[in-house]
């Protein structure tokens, strides 16, 4: 059984294959594409083939991954947030995204601050990195809300744009 967690308002439950539609939805939102990158999900069953390679298989052989934002109040899907174990990445990224009509209401910091807290207290992680673009100025905030210090940029393989990195230890 994965670990499940929850906050005053949501719930954040591993990512599975039946959560497909929330990822062809977030990955295709503006921001996502702007900000993260076009991932090529132009379907849901593409969606769900995307879970199936890159979601599941970390989560099996690490015990975390992309984890599904739920709201308690109305058990709606709003977004994800996850401990991920990126190529060029030294080290364990922690990464957030809402859907359009989510932001500012403290969810990503509320969902990613207890995905944290996991990190270092239930799986053990003693330090943990986040990417992104200099133009997201609403991440680099949270960023910094949720403790972790920017310590210069980085490129990921078969990417030229430069991004900023940040890093914080248990």
């Amino acid at each position: 059984m994965h670990k499940e967690f929850e906050t005053q308002r949501l719930l954040i439950k591993p990512t599975l294959e039946q959560d497909a539609e929330l990822i062809y939805q977030l990955m295709n939102t503006p921001k996502f594409i702007q900000y993260v990158g076009d991932r090529g999900i132009d379907t849901i069953a593409e969606a769900q083939k995307y879970i199936q390679r890159i979601m599941l298989p970390q989560r099996n052989a690490l015990g975390y991954s992309s984890y599904t934002i739920t709201t308690k109040i109305d058990g709606v899907k709003i977004g994800t947030c996850g401990l991920y174990n990126r190529d060029g990445l030294d080290g364990i990224d922690i990464g957030f995204g809402l859907l359009p009509g989510n932001d500012g209401l403290g969810y990503a910091y509320e969902a990613t601050h207890r995905v944290l807290k996991a990190a270092f207290e239930e799986f053990k992680i003693k330090e943990l990195k986040a990417i992104t673009s200099k133009e997201n100025f609403s991440s680099q905030k949270l960023l910094g809300k949720l403790g972790l210090k920017k310590i210069g940029v980085t490129k990921l393989p078969n990417d030229n744009k430069e991004l900023l990195l940040y890093t914080i230890e248990k």
